[in-house]
């Protein structure tokens, strides 16, 4: 047994002294321990000391900055982790896992899944359930959640010494994409909450961490799950899982009490409109009717608004080519040989972001003396208005028509959209913006649309769009 308070103790007396030598601190520790033992047990405190390992060995103090910005914008799923889940699956299945009787069960297990998972049925994740949704689904939710925490790297809120929980963690595909966006002078304790003991024993299997990573995995359901004598996370992480809990406003409120002050509560979700609009319920009981204030996208721009209406918004990024796992498993698919039942490579996700210190991602807001509430536009039919509004989708026709995106200002009761009617120099960003752009709408006529029982906001020759924030 190695004196761990004798290793603690020494590198807190050197960390702000000099870099930190494994071969040195084994002098002054009890029963002067091998240096690898020092070093290991450096490593494993590595998160409570905030230290990193550099490439010769030694110890020095986390940065003081934050998890620098990074572009994330894959194109595939890594081949380290899609090799990874093949050998786990050979490992379970056989050499045959994709073509023999298990191929079979698995594709024949995702067609029950789908169709129980459309009707909002529970699933039953088991051995053959757990991973037959990691070849679907992985992929794509490791895409999605680095999209998410792209953007918070960007905006400067993942510290480098940072504490995660990933409620519902599944198989690894949250985790898997935070480590990879890790950088090296960053320590993490990560904390994987999977209620299914089959998911949980595949996440170990897939997840790999770094030597700067900490992770410890919960076999545990959400509400059962006790961080009241942790402290507090800097990232609370609910990655489709939200739709699958009884009370998942609830659920949200008891995570959210243990996120840290500066901390981001991160809630994704497929992009269907259950799931979709099931995760605006959680948001707004944090928003609206909780502590917490909306980061993004769904912003609140007009003081003591919220919104009532359904906001089947989610964000779409580039298409992953085809993982051999799936092509391997589609090979026979139901229709015939390799016609797509069983290969996902659309990243189309949901998500919410929260905070408690009150901070939004555009510092802008909506003034009654220059713009017109979304939640009054009964009032302004056949009127030309000027608003405020967040961009809450891409082109909803698919380029099939005059483009048309939904959008929010935060008061809204019914969906709105911003019809690009005749694109000019002036108005086109609201076809370039992104998605969660502030947008200024400048003489934009309003129009009840009976059929969609919602308002058109006409961005027509006469009309100006720019970039708010």
């Amino acid at each position: 047994m190695i004196d761990r308070d004798g290793v603690r103790d020494a590198a807190r007396y050197l960390r702000s002294v000099r870099p930190i030598d494994p071969d040195e601190i084994h002098e002054y520790v009890e029963g002067r321990p091998h240096p690898a033992l020092v070093r290991q047990t450096l490593r494993e405190e590595a998160y409570d000391l905030a230290l990193v390992e550099r490439s010769d060995g030694s110890f020095i103090p986390v940065p003081d900055d934050p998890i620098p910005a990074v572009e994330w914008a894959p194109v595939r799923f890594p081949d380290r982790h899609a090799n990874a889940l093949r050998d786990l699956l050979v490992d379970r299945l056989g050499l045959d896992w994709a073509t023999g009787a298990s191929g079979d069960q698995l594709r024949d297990r995702l067609t029950e899944v789908k169709e129980r998972y459309y009707r909002a049925h529970a699933v039953n994740y088991d051995e053959t359930t757990a991973l037959a949704y990691a070849v679907y689904h992985l992929p794509g939710y490791w895409a999605a959640t680095g999209y998410i925490l792209a953007r918070l790297a960007q905006a400067d809120l993942l510290p480098r010494c940072l504490r995660v929980v990933d409620v519902g963690a599944g198989v690894g595909g949250p985790a898997l994409a935070l480590f990879d966006l890790l950088p090296d002078e960053a320590v993490v304790d990560y904390h994987a909450v999977e209620a299914s003991s089959p998911a949980a024993d595949i996440f170990r299997s897939l997840v790999d961490p770094p030597r700067s990573a900490r992770v410890t995995v919960h076999e545990s359901r959400v509400e059962a799950f006790d961080a009241t004598s942790e402290e507090p996370y800097d990232l609370v992480l609910c990655a489709n899982v939200l739709s699958e809990l009884d009370d998942s406003a609830g659920v949200a409120r008891d995570l959210f009490s243990h996120l840290a002050d500066d901390g981001t509560f991160v809630a994704l979700a497929p992009a269907d409109r259950g799931t979709a609009t099931g995760l605006r319920e959680a948001e707004r009981a944090l928003a609206d009717d909780g502590p917490g204030t909306m980061y993004d996208p769904t912003l609140r721009l007009w003081p003591d608004a919220r919104p009532t209406d359904d906001c089947w918004s989610f964000d779409v990024g580039r298409s992953l080519a085809p993982p051999g796992i799936q092509t391997d498993l589609d090979a026979l698919g139901a229709g015939g040989p390799g016609d797509g039942t069983f290969v996902n490579v659309d990243v189309r996700y949901a998500y919410a972001l929260v905070r408690r210190d009150g901070q939004q991602r555009a510092n802008v807001r909506a003034s009654p003396e220059r713009h017109a509430q979304l939640a009054e536009s009964e009032q302004h039919v056949t009127k030309r208005v000027d608003a405020l509004v967040v961009k809450l989708s891409n082109d909803l026709t698919g380029g099939g028509g005059n483009p048309l995106f939904l959008v929010g200002d935060g008061s809204q009761s019914v969906d709105h959209f911003a019809v690009l009617a005749r694109e000019s120099g002036l108005n086109k960003t609201l076809r370039e913006a992104p998605y969660a752009a502030v947008l200024a709408l400048e003489n934009v006529l309003v129009l009840w649309n009976d059929d969609e029982g919602a308002y058109n906001l006409v961005v027509d020759g006469e009309a100006v769009v720019d970039r708010a924030a």
